[in-house]
């Protein structure tokens, strides 16, 4: 089956389109990339998705605004991404699109809903293929988190390799917010938000260079800046970080007005390269901690295994466990791709009539199928349920080469 995701992450840098076929054999599946592609947002409207997501008060005219022209860019990009396509190939089936997480409602440890704009229905008259989109809210009345999602993910792709070497593995996404995956030799998996992974930084970095870099490239700010380890103690006091998984969060809660209250409470004024290099280290531990004990290796995706800084800061905690840092490339599975390759799997998924959660991984009562279907052109015809999968193997010759890989797969960071 030949499935199209489109999505943009918690840093809202811009919509990943990701065309993979996936096949099963037996219990298996195997995912095959096809196409990988990031078009960046229009800086205006990035600047109005971010300020959304930030405490800036907003209006239903605008959020109605953003909802229909974030689905009419989400449809763009899944033609642009349509025309590179060979026509002498198998046609996509299946568009999933997460949308643009906007806000994730979480009370007293309980998620009570989450908002992803982008509306589908322009996905679907433009490419006229079926759609699924919303694809946390039925776990969220389910009683779970509706996130992180990419449990099911590690679960399905790490289990078989945990069983055999005996020890656990662990699988962190650093995007926005990173969210972390224990999967362990007896088959228990664990999945849930760390706390903020780019999503501290990147605005940072933008207000310190009025506008005129977006993220801390290469992570060069925190390299050059101190940490502030009264801040740092500040700053992991927040309740998130000792509350009990399964949790999430998102960037509403870890905001940079956030980081200044704490700056202000201290009294301190600090270069920017010191409150980097703080946030950095703020990320680093709230994930070295969140590792269980025993864990063989910890495997690094999303845009943050570019930020070496984070990446050092994570790999010398880690250390004295003695848990190896890799990225997923050293697995087989570019960073930059697969939390979409994660969006195609869900596809698949509730596709089948399969669930794509499970009560360990977001609390949820019982497992449910996610999403919602929009139908293209053609009356939607859905498959007959088939029998739950349990491995995935991911098959990427190319995309290992994807010039925005670091190479540094598959050793410590120095």
């Amino acid at each position: 089956m030949r499935i199209m995701s489109l999505q943009s992450g918690t840093s809202a840098d811009g919509i990943d389109v990701c065309v993979v076929d996936i096949t099963r054999d037996g219990d298996a599946l195997s995912l095959q990339p096809v196409a990988f592609r990031t078009r960046p947002w229009p800086e205006a409207l990035r600047t109005r998705i971010l300020d959304v997501c930030s405490d800036t008060p907003t209006t239903t005219g605008e959020l109605t605004q953003l909802h229909a022209l974030l689905g009419r860019e989400f449809a763009s990009a899944a033609l642009e991404t349509s025309a590179t396509l060979d026509h002498g190939s198998d046609a996509v089936e299946l568009v999933v699109s997460h949308g643009q997480t906007v806000h994730h409602w979480v009370e007293g440890g309980v998620a009570q809903g989450t908002l992803q704009l982008g509306e589908p229905s322009w996905i679907a008259e433009a490419t006229g293929i079926p759609v699924l989109a919303n694809l946390r809210s039925a776990d969220i009345a389910a009683g779970g988190h509706g996130a992180p999602l990419m449990g099911m993910f590690d679960r399905l792709w790490l289990s078989s390799r945990a069983a055999q070497s005996g020890h656990s593995l662990a699988a962190v996404n650093l995007g926005g917010i990173a969210n972390l995956t224990a999967v362990h030799p007896d088959g228990t998996v664990g999945c849930w938000d760390t706390g903020p992974a780019s999503c501290l930084l990147d605005p940072l970095v933008q207000r310190a260079t009025d506008g005129a870099q977006t993220y801390d490239d290469g992570g060069q700010l925190a390299l050059a800046g101190s940490i502030h380890n009264g801040l740092l103690a500040e700053l992991t006091a927040h309740p998130h970080f000792h509350a009990a998984p399964p949790k999430s969060t998102g960037r509403e809660t870890f905001t940079l007005g956030w980081v200044d209250s704490a700056v202000d409470k201290l009294g301190l004024r600090l270069p920017v390269q010191d409150l980097a290099a703080t946030l950095t280290k703020l990320t680093a531990v709230t994930i070295a901690d969140s590792v269980p004990q025993g864990t063989q290796e910890l495997i690094a995706s999303g845009g943050g295994v570019h930020n070496q800084a984070m990446l050092r800061a994570i790999s010398r905690l880690l250390e004295p466990a003695g848990t190896l840092l890799s990225t997923s490339a050293s697995h087989g599975v570019a960073p930059d791709a697969k939390e979409s390759y994660l969006f195609a799997l869900l596809g698949y998924l509730s596709w089948h009539g399969l669930p794509a959660t499970l009560p360990a991984l977001t609390g949820a009562r019982s497992a449910r199928v996610l999403g919602q279907f929009v139908p293209g052109h053609s009356p939607l015809s859905l498959p007959a349920p088939v029998r739950a999968v349990n491995h995935l193997t991911v098959a990427l010759p190319d995309l290992l080469h994807h010039p925005s890989i670091p190479s540094l797969e598959g050793t410590a960071i120095p």
